[in-house]
């Protein structure tokens, strides 16, 4: 069971990269970028969840349905 919430959340962490990627990439994210030459928050938003999420739900895929034996 804790395999599949790690998939789904890795899922999840690759559709938000690719929303943030998308938001990126817009009219508006280019003149603040423009100005700024930073990203919005609503942007970077999207990037670190995404991040935090891949890494996450990476962990719990491959680690999270050990048990420990001593």
């Amino acid at each position: 069971m804790i395999r599949i919430i790690g998939l789904v959340l890795f899922a999840v962490g690759v559709a938000l990269l690719i929303f943030g990627y998308n938001a990126s990439q817009s009219v508006g994210e280019q003149v603040v970028g423009g100005f700024t030459g930073r990203f919005t928050n609503q942007t970077m938003a999207y990037v670190i969840g995404g991040v935090a999420a891949i890494v996450g739900g990476a962990a719990l895929a491959l680690w999270g349905g050990r048990r420990a034996t001593t």
